[in-house]
């Protein structure tokens, strides 16, 4: 149990954070990833647009926003 989640995370070479949730390989984000996670934080990740929060000890996932790119992101 990682950062004493419930939820099993996970770090690739790249340096990308995942999880499984819901029986499925989630991304959770980069840099935006909050370490450690802790109770109550949330984030959105950059590339998909996906909100996460920390509840009761799981990482769940409470939305979808849009993304707005920077000039130089484009």
């Amino acid at each position: 149990m990682a950062f004493n989640l419930k939820t099993k995370v996970w770090q690739t070479g790249a340096l990308d954070w995942w999880g499984m949730i819901d029986n499925e390989d989630v991304y959770l984000g980069n840099r935006e990833f909050p370490l450690p996670p802790e109770e109550g934080d949330e984030w959105v990740v950059k590339k998909t647009g996906e909100q996460f929060k920390v509840i009761d000890g799981e990482i769940k996932k409470i939305g979808v926003v849009e993304i707005t790119k920077m000039p130089w992101e484009a």
